[in-house]
């Protein structure tokens, strides 16, 4: 028998069969449900549904960046890239209006990369946004949506996708935001002082949009496509 001092193996199982139940209800809503063992499984997956000279946005996700996929698109060197999260040597984003420019542009992008905060074991992709432009553009615009996330962002069901976010993923991430982007801004936040959600009246709050994607309509079925990776990516 093996040593009882990890539970790596029985975690991957967990997370299989949860992504494989996802997927079933993702494909009952018209979009596309794909499993993957590891990161670079899905950083080949995602290569293989982008077309040549598509032009591709993304939105600000810490998936993406571990699975390299910026990187890889520019080794290709045949797709035109809108990255608005793009960082200068000291990790600063470009300048807001830049920032807000290029959102703008992604919206109109043939295949536009993302994660999601949450996916329910239902099928339904739940995200929360500042300013909107991932949640709008995961709903409306570009011709393709390409989600890949982690088996950690399934969860049962959408109150505990909200709860999950409001209460984890939002305060990690204004500390991201702070300590990797030189926000000073989300470092004040509430959620952060108190360590949980306090829905406030902040003027920088990160908790502005709530989208909750049940599918595609039939025209458009496939639109949306999620990859289910075997690992804990993003934020958890």
């Amino acid at each position: 028998m093996s040593a009882d001092t990890t539970i790596c193996s029985e975690l991957n199982q967990f997370y299989e069969i949860r992504a494989k139940a996802a997927i079933k209800n993702l494909e009952r809503k018209n979009m596309d449900g794909y499993f993957v063992h590891n990161r670079q499984e899905a950083l080949e997956l995602v290569m293989s549904l982008i077309p040549l000279e598509a032009v591709v946005g993304r939105g600000d996700s810490v998936t993406l960046n571990q699975i390299g996929i910026i990187e890889e698109l520019q080794r290709r060197g045949q797709n035109r890239i809108i990255n608005p999260v793009e960082t200068d040597d000291e990790g600063h984003h470009p300048p807001k209006e830049e920032r807000r420019q290029r959102q703008r542009e992604a919206l109109l992008s043939d295949v536009y990369l993302t994660s999601t905060n949450a996916l329910t074991l239902g099928g339904s992709l739940v995200n929360i946004d500042g300013a909107g432009n991932r949640v709008a553009a995961m709903s409306f615009g570009p011709k393709k949506v390409v989600v890949i996330a982690g088996g950690n962002k399934i969860v049962n069901d959408v109150e505990e996708a909200l709860q999950r976010i409001h209460n984890s993923i939002s305060i990690i991430n204004s500390l991201r935001h702070y300590a990797k982007h030189g926000q000073a801004e989300a470092i004040e936040r509430p959620c952060i002082k108190l360590g949980k959600c306090t829905d406030c009246f902040y003027e920088w709050r990160v908790c502005r949009h709530t989208s909750i994607i049940d599918g595609c309509q039939p025209a458009e079925k496939g639109r949306i496509s999620v990859i289910l990776v075997c690992e804990n990516l993003g934020i958890s």
